[in-house]
């Protein structure tokens, strides 16, 4: 439901936060905001001195930041600031310093939103037009920033999964030429499709997999247009997650190109969609599909179809920040732990029918991680300061790919090679107590180590991502960071549930993902059990304690793909 009265209050905190970067007595800007909301009046008094990390603190800031009034949270709109606002606020009142002067790391953004009604995509199937409908049966945008764009007759090719991976032998495009070509490509990679664990890495999905390389390499190889087939199971999400996130506004980060050097067309199709066209050419895409997942796989002409496109497209340049904090260290103030969640969420849909809920309020992704931060930020405020400092990071622009956490790890606040280690938490599921800890991307990193040991006291045990063929560990922010050498571990609560063991825990899980990701549904409800939440987070804060409080450095494994990146940041290089 639209939900949009009782912002004149709210938006008096945003001039009372305008200074936040300077000095003086700490804002109540965590009052006035509940306040504003008709928060009760004891989620209104909580401080700093609350020492411990509970599901009562927890359920204060989620049913905050996912309430209505912050317009699910999306970047560059009134939303996202008084969201921003809201955490530098937190921020303040725990008595984190803010970073270079400010809480907020700006970056330039660009918002574009095409326009379905002046837009199109359509195959010329030999002679006999096909309009491929906007939504129901494709998506696509452009990341160049121009009003308009198009192209005209470009020939198809189907590239299997559309991968250079010399280290894995393996060359989709080799000998082709798709220069001005519109290619389609297969999600997810080899491994997956033939669970061989000899190719790629098997079951888990590699960073080749994700649609986000698919779409870079097919700019490389100098294609018009790049469209995915979109299929379930390998690409881990149903098409209503594809539709929502690609439709409407979408974010990028400001390009010194502006986008130029990207393919004119980005874009998903349904499998079904690709079948008709692969069949007008006379393939059939069974076949194609069990071909592309072998090796020496090449490319094949899309005979006969020719694909014309334009997009129209409004353009609004805007900035938009990650929210930094930091926690001096006692003895080494320049080393750092890292804990960071994403903030943003999808927004508002414009298009949403009168009566319909129109607020992606994004309780799960991503109010949980950001409440988490929140309060491991005031356990460690409450405490003694720890010998190396803790910074705290809710960064912008995860929804539209991982952008706030791409900008702060190309434009780091504090240098990387100082950072010993980092905790992602995303969309931390609102659970009943566990006897397991997921570990996605398990056994990279050191840091595993000291998870174990924590959750050991526990009484706790790690699980390895049981869904490594989803690629979650390519999907969140840490990425950013670890592609830069960082250390970095991404856990979630178990699924082996006290009460109901592995079945109970899946069946949450798979309803969340099938009826309430990336959807309006996506809202926080008092009757959540957040106790296993508030182990899972405390948990992460006695992992980051540990490094904070120690001089070790952990590191990737040997053999890991981040090891040689850190090893040579370490070293100055």
């Amino acid at each position: 439901m639209r939900h949009f009265g009782k912002f004149a209050a709210v938006t008096t905190i945003l001039a009372l936060l305008a200074g936040c970067g300077g000095g003086g007595a700490a804002p109540e800007v965590d009052a006035g905001v509940l306040a504003a909301m008709g928060a009760p009046a004891a989620a209104q008094a909580a401080t700093a001195s609350e020492a411990g990390i509970t599901p009562a603190g927890l359920a204060r800031q989620i049913a905050t930041l996912a309430s209505d009034d912050f317009e699910g949270r999306a970047p560059t709109t009134p939303g996202g600031e008084k969201t921003r606002a809201y955490i530098a606020g937190e921020y303040k009142r725990l008595g984190l310093e803010p970073v270079n002067g400010s809480y907020f790391q700006t970056a330039d953004m660009v918002e574009t939103n095409l326009d379905p009604a002046q837009s199109y995509l359509r195959v010329d199937m030999k002679g006999k037009t096909r309009d491929i409908a906007y939504k129901s049966e494709a998506v696509w945008f452009t990341k160049r920033v121009q009003p308009e764009v198009s192209f005209d007759a470009s020939d198809m090719v189907f590239v299997g999964y559309g991968i250079v991976a010399p280290e894995y032998q393996w060359n989709d495009y080799e000998g082709l030429d798709v220069k001005g070509k519109t290619v389609i490509i297969l999600v997810n990679d080899p491994g997956y499709a033939t669970q061989d664990p000899a190719l790629f890495t098997g079951n888990a999905m590699t960073y080749y997999g994700r649609w986000s390389y698919k779409y870079e390499e097919a700019a490389r190889q100098g294609a018009a247009a790049a469209i995915i087939i979109h299929d379930t199971l390998p690409a881990a999400y149903g098409w209503n997650v594809v539709e929502s996130s690609n439709s409407g506004p979408q974010i990028d980060l400001k390009r010194g190109d502006d986008g130029m050097s990207r393919v004119k067309l980005e874009g998903w199709i349904q499998k079904d969609v690709a079948g008709e066209l692969l069949k007008a050419a006379g393939l059939d895409l069974g076949d194609l599909m069990n071909q592309a997942k072998t090796r020496g796989f090449r490319a094949v002409a899309m005979e006969g179809l020719k694909a014309s496109a334009k997009i129209v497209q409004t353009i609004n340049r805007s900035s938009d920040a990650n929210v930094i904090g930091v926690l001096k260290g006692a003895e080494a103030p320049d080393e750092y732990m890292l804990f960071m969640a994403h903030w943003d969420h999808l927004g508002v849909d414009p298009a949403a029918a009168d009566g319909e809920d129109a607020i992606y309020n994004g309780a799960v992704d991503n109010a949980t991680g950001t409440a988490a931060i929140l309060e491991i930020a005031g356990k460690f405020a409450a405490g003694p300061r720890p010998r190396r400092s803790v910074l705290f990071a809710a960064v912008t622009a995860e929804e539209s790919g991982l952008l706030g956490s791409a900008y702060m790890a190309e434009n780091p606040p504090v240098p990387l090679k100082d950072i010993v280690g980092g905790i992602n938490i995303d969309a931390l599921a609102p659970t009943p107590p566990a006897r397991d800890i997921v570990v996605v991307g398990y056994g990279a990193s050191g840091l595993d180590d000291i998870l174990k040991d924590v959750a050991d006291a526990h009484g706790k045990y790690l699980r390895p991502d049981s869904e490594p063929e989803k690629g979650y560990f390519y999907r969140s922010d840490h990425i950013s960071f670890a592609k830069k050498g960082v250390p970095m571990l991404y856990a979630d609560s178990g699924i082996d549930l006290v009460d109901g063991g592995e079945a109970a825990g899946k069946a949450l899980g798979d309803e969340y993902r099938e009826k309430n990701y990336h959807q309006p549904t996506d809202e926080y409800s008092p009757d959540w059990d957040l106790t296993g939440m508030a182990e899972t987070a405390e948990i992460l804060y006695e992992v980051g304690a540990q490094v904070a409080n120690s001089s070790d450095w952990p590191n990737w494994r040997d053999g890991n793909e981040f090891r040689a990146i850190r090893d040579a940041s370490r070293e100055g290089k």
